[in-house]
């Protein structure tokens, strides 16, 4: 690889066959632009798809609906009113579970007061469990803990836009808000993330106690549905399954209604989406490794003719004393920088589009795809690829070239 006479005769040759060299180069250097092309693609499809999770990627969610079954004596069409005992029953016979979160919220939005300045926001009961389940980025102060749920205080914790609008400048932590004419002190903030239109529904939330919340606004014992996150190592499929026949039993739903109690398993939806990408990704492999392939054996071909054209000057230099082995590897050499050469540009101008359009799309909501990206690790797999490529191409023309008897090569017109 070092030797100096070798490149030169390489970067001769190339010169004196430019066309040649170039359209047997492209096919690798499209395979390699493709591959990069298509995986960062599906990277940023994935990641658009991702972002569209904003709450805990094994989280499970269940809520009421009416009976479908007649059931006990009881008729069908029952509304299914969860309550605080529900909490207790849920956190006595599923284990399984890490977090329990009964939640809540007021209907609609209501006027907020802070001094002479108002506006209406969304409200919110929940418990200290919430940011295991939705990411809270709190910006100042604390969020609702189990002291606030105990003693019924009247805390609040307000999203960016709620401190925007009632207090402006001014630091919010420690004053009081009304609700409905009922004082709430705030006690955090939080900035809203995530998706445009759902940044702009949390930016405007106030997320107060959920025994609060009930006591203050005449819910007294509801809860309005549960979420659950599983224990390391537990399916969500298993909480759900429990959580739902423990809600059935607290509120005598037949075994058979499948309709009382609705429930969404994100970890279920999860992997299927994560199957989906990984299908895509298998594809794009596929796809750009065909292409590569094509590529290769073009390379090899054009070698397989450069042996031929050279065949009188390899038997001179074998009847002057070259090895074989200076005959293939010489051979083996100029495939390995054919190829070599052409994948880095494609890599280089693949990962050059992607970047372009990382640019082009920052900061705005594009939908399923956001940041696009090739892998380190995809890029030194691909590199890595061509060089073994690359010796191969050449192998089989080299080992030809290595037979070549001198009499016969010097014979030949």
């Amino acid at each position: 690889m070092f030797d100096i006479d070798k490149w030169q005769e390489i970067l001769g040759t190339v010169r004196r066959h430019k066309l040649r060299t170039a359209l047997t180069a492209f096919g690798v250097f499209w395979g390699i632009f493709m591959l990069v092309v298509l995986l960062g693609a599906g990277k940023g499809f994935r990641n658009g798809v991702e972002n569209e999770f904003d709450v805990a990627k094994n989280a499970v969610f269940v809520w009421s609906q009416r009976t479908s079954v007649p059931y006990a004596g009881l008729k069908v069409g029952r509304f299914i009113p969860f309550n605080n005992d529900d909490v207790a029953a849920l956190k006595r016979e599923v284990p399984e579970a890490a977090v329990i979160l009964p939640r809540s919220s007021l209907d609609g939005t209501f006027t907020v007061q802070y001094g002479t300045k108002s506006s209406s926001f969304s409200v919110n009961g929940e418990y200290p469990g919430y940011p295991a389940v939705q990411a809270v980025n709190l910006t100042g102060g604390r969020f609702i803990n189990d002291i606030d749920i105990a003693e019924r205080r009247k805390v609040a914790v307000i999203g960016d836009r709620v401190a925007e609008v009632l207090f402006g400048t001014d630091e919010p932590l420690g004053q009081e808000i009304r609700i409905k004419g009922i004082y709430f002190r705030v006690v955090g903030k939080f900035k809203a993330e995530g998706k445009p239109e759902n940044a702009q529904e949390e930016a405007q939330k106030i997320i107060i106690p959920l025994t609060a919340l009930q006591v203050t606004f005449n819910q007294v014992n509801r809860v309005g549905y549960f979420a659950f996150i599983p224990r390391a190592g537990i399916p969500a499929a298993v909480v759900e399954t429990k959580a739902k026949q423990v809600l059935a039993r607290q509120h005598k739903i037949a075994p058979t209604d499948d309709r009382a109690l609705g429930s969404a398993n994100v970890e279920e939806e999860y992997a299927r989406v994560q199957g989906l990408f990984t299908g895509i990704s298998g594809f794009s492999w596929l796809v750009s490794i065909g292409t590569i392939m094509a590529g290769i054996i073009g390379v090899s071909n054009i070698m397989l003719i450069v042996v031929k054209e050279r065949t009188k000057e390899i038997g001179i230099r074998k009847a002057l004393g070259a090895t074989p082995w200076s005959i293939v590897s010489l051979i083996v050499q100029e495939s390995i920088v054919i190829t070599a050469v052409a994948g880095m540009l494609g890599l280089l101008f693949g990962t050059a589009l992607m970047a372009g359009i990382n640019s082009m799309i920052a900061g705005q909501d594009v939908g399923f795809f956001a940041n696009p990206q090739v892998d380190v690790g995809v890029a030194a797999t691909a590199v890595a690829l061509l060089v073994v490529a690359g010796a191969v191409a050449g192998l089989v023309p080299a080992l030809k070239a290595a037979q070549v008897q001198p009499v016969v090569a010097l014979k030949d017109e």
